[in-house]
């Protein structure tokens, strides 16, 4: 459980969206937690995970592209002293995995192959940082899927 308040409500947002498939509910109280912490001007850690978040319940690939590039700004201002504090298990080298995943998926539905590999490049670079746990291993099989999907794109 985490000692933060506004993390733990954007894990109630995630939790409606990956456990209880109530995608639109998860986007609405994503927007509601949005508003409350000012939009970009909040906590980056905040802005960083919510962003995060928020673009795995977007429709359009688009929008989808723009909150993982606001979560990837925001993840440059995070200290790993914050990531404690907010009671996250990972450093802040933990969260880039991730990130650049989304973003390398974002950009290969869009057809920008460069883009997709150079960010999958990333993402594998950064890898060390998680652990051999659930977590760390779905990060690491979507990698290798996306690489499999950019593999065929050839």
């Amino acid at each position: 459980m985490t000692a933060d308040p506004t993390m733990a409500r954007i894990g109630q947002g995630v939790e409606l969206h990956h456990h209880r498939g109530q995608r639109e509910a998860a986007r609405d109280l994503f927007a509601q937690i949005w508003d409350d912490i000012g939009g970009e001007q909040g906590d980056p850690l905040h802005v960083c995970v919510l962003a995060h978040s928020m673009a795995d319940v977007q429709d359009d690939v688009h929008q989808e592209l723009m909150w993982d590039l606001r979560a990837l700004a925001a993840a440059d201002l995070v200290t790993d002293e914050q990531v404690a504090q907010a009671g996250v298990p990972l450093s802040v080298a933990g969260l880039y995995p991730s990130l650049h995943l989304n973003l390398s998926d974002c950009y290969r539905k869009l057809g920008d192959l460069g883009r997709a590999r150079e960010h999958l490049q990333q993402a594998r670079a950064g890898i060390g940082a998680l652990g051999d746990d659930e977590y760390g291993r779905l990060i690491k099989r979507g990698l290798e899927q996306l690489a499999e999907q950019l593999d065929d794109a050839t």
